[in-house]
């Protein structure tokens, strides 16, 4: 069964458990998907009502936008459990000889680079949550206006989460460039869309 088929109790007691997976980039992950969500659920409530007629058409566009950060936040979650085995599988190859030390380096360098591929993305969708939460903060409605603070918060970790998972595998790749250049977007993204997040619950700490 899928992590994502879990009930939430089972994912959570799964967290828990001395077990590999799921871990911190899954839970970023989920974490980051239930932010998503909440944006749609603003925006399904402000659909419809005659007061919010004149952005109707702009929130049913965010809503299909936050679906898709949404599933494909949970489709993450599986995901970052897949990477993590196969980087496990190289910390433990042998390296008694030349050769084997050879070739963990080589494995480890190649597993390291692809497990920072999941939180990267994790990160990418994160931000793409909390732009849309602004949006809906603005036109959607004002009685859901705290779910459009919780969502961000939500989204806002999950960028941090991703980030402690890049740079935990970005620490042993020795491919500067690769490194660099994923330095180079990770900080970038998670800097504006923490700035962006802060402003999104400063607003909405003050209309509360």
């Amino acid at each position: 069964m899928a992590m994502t088929d879990k009930p939430c109790r089972d994912f959570v007691e799964a967290l828990a458990a001395k077990v590999s997976v799921p871990g911190g980039g899954g839970a970023a992950a989920m974490v980051g998907a239930i932010g998503a969500a909440l944006s749609n659920m603003v925006g399904n409530f402000t659909v419809g009502k005659k007061k919010y007629a004149d952005v109707e058409a702009e929130v049913k566009e965010l809503i299909e936008k936050g679906t898709v950060v949404y599933q494909e936040l949970l489709t993450l979650v599986e995901k970052d459990a897949e990477a993590f085995e196969p980087l496990s599988r190289a910390y433990g190859l042998p390296k008694n000889t030349d050769e084997e030390k050879k070739i963990k380096e080589e494995t480890l360098e190649r597993e390291s680079k692809n497990a920072c591929q999941v939180p990267m993305e994790i990160i990418r969708k994160a931000y793409e949550g909390i732009k849309i939460h602004q949006r809906m903060g603005e036109i959607g409605s004002r009685l859901l206006i705290s779910d459009v603070g919780c969502g961000a918060a939500f989204l806002r970790s999950a960028l941090i989460a991703g980030k402690f998972n890049v740079v935990i595998n970005l620490n042993t790749i020795k491919d500067q460039n690769f490194v660099d250049k994923t330095k180079e977007e990770m900080n970038c993204l998670v800097d504006e869309g923490i700035k962006v997040a802060d402003e999104v619950c400063a607003k909405v700490f003050a209309e509360l």
